[in-house]
């Protein structure tokens, strides 16, 4: 299993950014995927975006051109860069790692964008 902690999170204005931290108890290299979903209230828990093993990336269409998944594999890190925020962006921000099978997951962030 893996040990996730997320920050970054926080209240932003329309049009502004954010950038989310996850760090995991282990090597990035020994994880096969890790990501970042959302829960906004009232709705079901979404995927935001991916990064495998191999650096590949995959983004949800409704943040497509405006966010960006990263990683540092020194810092056992990924990163979600979210620029052009938009109200209905305010969620709680989950990172997830998929490790042998299983999937943990962190505590989650609040990432709040007032209009």
């Amino acid at each position: 299993q893996v040990h996730l902690v997320e920050s970054g999170g926080g209240l932003v204005q329309s049009g502004g950014s954010l950038r989310l931290a996850c760090v995991a108890s282990r090597m990035l290299l020994s994880i096969h995927a890790l990501g970042w979903y959302r829960q906004a209230p009232g709705k079901q828990r979404e995927l935001v975006a991916t990064i495998n093993k191999g650096a590949s990336t995959h983004y949800a269409d409704f943040v497509k051109g405006r966010f960006t998944i990263s990683r540092d594999i020194a810092k056992n890190a990924i990163f979600l860069q979210m620029n052009s925020l938009k109200p209905e962006d305010t969620a709680d921000y989950y990172c997830t790692a998929d490790y042998d099978g299983l999937v943990s997951w962190g505590q989650g962030t609040q990432v709040t964008v007032s209009s």
